[in-house]
């Protein structure tokens, strides 16, 4: 008989198991979009685009306030330990994935809608490698908490929890408004 320790990450594995397979298949249809619709194919991928940014970003925005009641908890417990669980799934099944379509997507759509042209499209490239840095900043966090090797208050966290707010409004700005 499993106890509800095992049952738990039996679940994660499943549902991240569920997550990648959607996520091949999602990009597996796109695929079969761009080679037997290519005329048709610019919208669509700015579509993908934008749902994978909101995934990207609801991630983004989510995690480091996990990280700032992970700080709070006392290491090895209970509150501790599904913080541990709750990172990991949100960073593998959500943020990584939704970052690298994010990415595939928009360089995609800077070369054939854009050629690479534009000041605006120089500062939101900038601007999204800066949100890259600071997924990877957060993908270390993750790592440290799993050991138990944070050293950051929860105000460190309250802090960088508004880094990625701030990057997603100079992004919305330089693509509605192009200001240059």
């Amino acid at each position: 008989m499993m106890g509800k320790g095992s049952q738990g990450a039996n679940s994660g594995g499943a549902a991240m198991r569920r997550a990648a397979i959607a996520i091949a298949v999602f990009l597996v249809l796109a695929g079969l979009l761009f080679l037997f619709g290519p005329d048709d194919f610019y919208p669509w991928a700015k579509a993908i685009h934008v749902i994978a940014v909101i995934s990207w970003m609801a991630g983004m925005l989510y995690l480091p306030r996990l990280l700032v009641y992970h700080a709070d908890a006392g290491k090895g417990s209970v509150q501790s330990e599904t913080f541990k669980v709750m990172e990991r799934r949100l960073l593998r099944g959500i943020i990584n994935p939704a970052m690298v379509i994010t990415w595939a997507f928009g360089l995609w759509l800077a070369w054939k809608g854009f050629g690479f042209q534009g000041g605006w499209l120089h500062a939101k490239i900038a601007a999204v490698l800066g949100l890259s840095a600071v997924h990877g900043y957060l993908a270390g966090a993750v790592r440290k908490f799993a050991e138990d090797r944070n050293e950051k208050p929860a105000r460190h966290w309250r802090i960088v929890n508004e880094i990625p707010t701030l990057l997603m409004i100079v992004i919305v700005v330089l693509v509605i408004v192009k200001p240059f």
